[in-house]
């Protein structure tokens, strides 16, 4: 379980791997939110694809994320390519608020428009 991070434009993206729950989403939680403030960056692409694992604590990483991004006026997006995290994102209704992709070219190019 863990996590690396990217910046592309005004965008950070976080990519984590193996399980996304309790043990992680604190420690990950202060490090995304202070690397999203200290390079003034307006959107969030936070990438599921290789989870094997994503708890509640999870879903109230990503909805943090939001509120911070959301009162930036940038946008939180996902990607996902697993069904059992896309069957949980549905659940949460994260869905009624937050875009998810397959890929992270598509991701990208939606928050350039």
């Amino acid at each position: 379980m863990g996590y690396t991070t990217e910046i592309k434009r005004r965008n950070l993206i976080v990519h984590f791997y193996g399980e996304l729950d309790h043990h992680i989403t604190e420690k990950s939680r202060l490090f995304i939110d202070q690397k999203y403030k200290d390079n003034d960056l307006k959107n969030i692409i936070i990438d599921l694809t290789q989870l094997t694992l994503m708890d509640s604590s999870g879903i109230g990483l990503v909805m943090g994320r939001y509120k911070l991004v959301n009162s930036n006026n940038g946008e939180i997006v996902l990607i996902s390519s697993n069904v059992y995290i896309d069957r949980i994102i549905k659940m949460s209704g994260l869905l009624k608020i937050i875009e998810v992709y397959t890929k992270l070219e598509d991701a990208l190019s939606k928050l350039e428009r």
